[in-house]
C-alpha cells in the first residue's frame, strides 16, 4: 500500500474510528499531530482524501479542522480494517441509561425563601398603564429629514 493509506489506516483507528471524530490544529508546520505520533500535515492530508471520497463531513472553526464520520465512512472503515459489525463510533453509541434517581435541591440558607417574581408580576400588572419609560411623554415629530431623506 501506498505511503498514505498507511497513514490513513493509523489516522482512522486511532482516533476517528473510534471516537467518530477527529480534530487538527492548521498548522502545515507542526512536526506531530496533538494525539498521534504522524505529523500534522499528514494528518489533515488523510482526512481531506477520506472528505473527498465521502467518507467524512469536514468542519473548520477557529484554526482547527473538526472531521465527523458519515454512515458510508463507518462501512468502508469497517472493510479496510476488518472490523466486525458489532464496533461502532462512541458517537453512535447509546448512553447508558442512569439508575440513580436525581437528588432535590436544598433551599439556600439565609437568602430569601422564594423567587424574585414580585417585581416581575408588578411590571407585568402594569401592562395597560402608563407606567414606566415612554409612557405618553414621548411625542416623536418629523422635519423633514437631513441626509439621504432630506426633500430636494
Amino acid at each position: 500500500p501506498r505511503p498514505s493509506h498507511k497513514v490513513e489506516a493509523v489516522v482512522s483507528t486511532q482516533s476517528t474510528g473510534k471516537e467518530g471524530v477527529m480534530v487538527a490544529k492548521k498548522d502545515f508546520n507542526a512536526p506531530n499531530h496533538s494525539e498521534l505520533p504522524i505529523p500534522n500535515l499528514q494528518v489533515i492530508k488523510a482526512m481531506q482524501s477520506l472528505r473527498s471520497k465521502g467518507y467524512v463531513k469536514e468542519q473548520f472553526a477557529w484554526r482547527h479542522y473538526y472531521w465527523y464520520l458519515e454512515n458510508d465512512g463507518i462501512t468502508y472503515l469497517r472493510d479496510y480494517l476488518h472490523l466486525p459489525q458489532e464496533i461502532v463510533p462512541s458517537t453512535l453509541k447509546r448512553p447508558a441509561a442512569r439508575t440513580t434517581t436525581a437528588v432535590p435541591k436544598a433551599k439556600p440558607q439565609g437568602g430569601p425563601s422564594g423567587p424574585k417574581s414580585d417585581d416581575r408580576d408588578a411590571y407585568r400588572s402594569a401592562e395597560g398603564k402608563n407606567v414606566g419609560p415612554g409612557a405618553q411623554t414621548f411625542q416623536p415629530e418629523f422635519r423633514g429629514g437631513y441626509g439621504r431623506g432630506a426633500p430636494q
